[in-house]
């Protein structure tokens, strides 16, 4: 098989021969096999996987870009990729705003790789779940637990070329108990880091916990949010705000040099933490970025053509199509409390059952909500950043410190920067808990989190 950064530098080649010395042309290259073990009624339903290579190219000729990509690899497809971009750019419009190459750079680092995790089957898979399905002691389970490598490279027409690869694993699972579900969801880059009984056993104590659900009225009440829960808020406030095209267009909330968040908040996106290639989509060298610091907002997520037009350089943080989604800082963390400069590796699960960090928050609030997971969540207004969407997975009141009495699901509706603004955050964990949805190139490095108030406008109904 042919590696990655061989298959790239091939392209470079082709795009030299097809469309003359004057090109300009970036190629991606990408080997990924991805894994996925299913569960359902407390059985193995389904094992899927693939292996699929994926080329992406992107030109500029004569003062016009277009970009291309493809999964058919051979001679005939790899020319057959080249000849239609480079016709397809003879028809697009003239791109003013182009950045420009990635000069020739070295890099830090190949990648977070755990040969066990990419040498992982199906058995392995099943005796996770078997796991899981053992300490949930009866009650109904269902989930995923899943594994991938991905082997990647990057070359260029101005002779910058880099490689990497990196492996992923993730279990996400429910225990069912009388209409209730209790959810455990945990990631890494290393498979032996999940541990089904602690990831089953925590859902069962969920699910048994919130039978029976009251109903509260809508309102602000005080939150401890888990980290999956939390998750949410790093990924809207990533994508919406971190953002260096919703930046420049104004879109964002974000205003560097300000206090806009509270100072126990540092937000650091650092994609060698867990499972990323070192490079972004232009071959730039992935680094830890501070994007807030103790409260202020610092900087925003840039590739290379939001940074030419904001008058910086790029952060690392292209995407495949950036010029229409942006610059997305997609491996986001909370640093935890205590953190002397935000850089704090995820790690596993603390607790054999209960998250201490969640329990710890829970103890010092005296009427409250304790929230699991956040779903279905859209975006109302980008420039505030108010976000609505559902509770699910279990929701429990709080009273003198203590879980009182499951609720039922809320609908809410809340400026995300508002809930973690200054004086807004009562208290942060300790022990970051990685996340990601499946296969998913974003993974959030998320904490518990005690806010003072947020907003609840309804029943899960209406």
């Amino acid at each position: 098989m042919t590696s990655p950064l061989d298959l790239a530098g091939r392209v470079v080649e082709l795009v030299r021969q097809v469309a003359g010395p004057g090109a300009e042309a970036e190629v991606g290259t990408e080997y990924a096999e991805l894994a996925l073990t299913r569960f359902a009624n407390s059985f193995i339903h389904q094992n899927i996987a693939e292996a699929a290579t994926t080329v992406r190219l992107r030109l500029h000729l004569d003062g016009r870009t277009a970009t291309g990509s493809s999964t058919v690899v051979s001679g005939e497809g790899v020319r057959d990729l080249v000849e239609r971009t480079v016709a397809a750019v003879r028809h697009c419009p003239p791109d003013p705003g182009w950045p420009g190459l990635t000069a020739p750079t070295t890099i830090d680092g190949s990648g977070n790789w755990d040969e066990a995790t990419a040498a992982a089957g199906p058995e392995q898979r099943a005796e996770r779940v078997r796991e899981f399905v053992e300490t949930a002691g009866g009650l109904e389970a269902a989930g995923y637990c899943r594994t991938g490598q991905r082997a990647g490279a990057f070359a260029n027409t101005a002779g910058h070329s880099v490689t990497g690869r990196s492996t992923e694993a993730a279990m996400d699972g429910i225990a069912r108990c009388g209409g209730a579900d209790g959810m455990a969801r945990l990631g890494s880059f290393r498979l032996a880091d999940l541990a089904g009984g602690i990831l089953g056993a925590r859902a069962a104590v969920k699910a048994r916990a919130g039978v029976a659900p009251v109903e509260l009225p809508p309102g602000r009440y005080e939150v401890v949010l888990e980290p999956t829960a939390v998750a949410d808020l790093l990924q809207n406030l990533s994508t919406h705000g971190f953002n260096g095209k919703a930046y420049n267009e104004q879109r964002s909330f974000a205003v560097p040099g300000t206090e806009q968040f509270d100072r126990s908040v540092t937000l650091v996106d650092d994609a060698l933490a867990g499972p990323a290639l070192p490079f972004d989509a232009e071959g730039t060298g992935r680094a830890p970025v501070a994007l807030v610091e103790h409260g202020i907002t610092r900087t925003v997520a840039h590739d290379r053509r939001t940074a030419a037009e904001a008058g910086t350089t790029s952060t690392g943080h292209a995407v495949p199509g950036g010029a229409v989604t942006g610059a997305v800082p997609l491996h986001l963390g909370l640093a935890p409390a205590g953190s002397p400069n935000g850089v704090t590796r995820p790690g596993e699960v603390s607790g054999p059952v209960v998250d201490a960090d969640s329990a710890a928050l829970v103890a010092q609030v005296r009427r409250g909500l304790l929230v699991t997971d956040l779903w279905y969540t859209r975006v109302l207004d980008p420039r505030s950043l108010v976000v609505t969407g559902l509770t699910r997975n279990g929701v429990w009141l709080i009273e003198d410190g203590e879980v009182a009495a499951a609720v039922q699901n809320f609908r809410f509706t809340q400026s995300y920067p508002q809930a973690l603004a200054p004086g807004a955050v009562l208290g942060i964990g300790r022990h970051p808990v990685l996340q990601s949805q499946t296969f998913s190139s974003a993974w959030w490095s998320a904490l518990p989190l005690r806010l003072a108030s947020w907003n609840f406008t309804g029943g899960a109904s209406g």
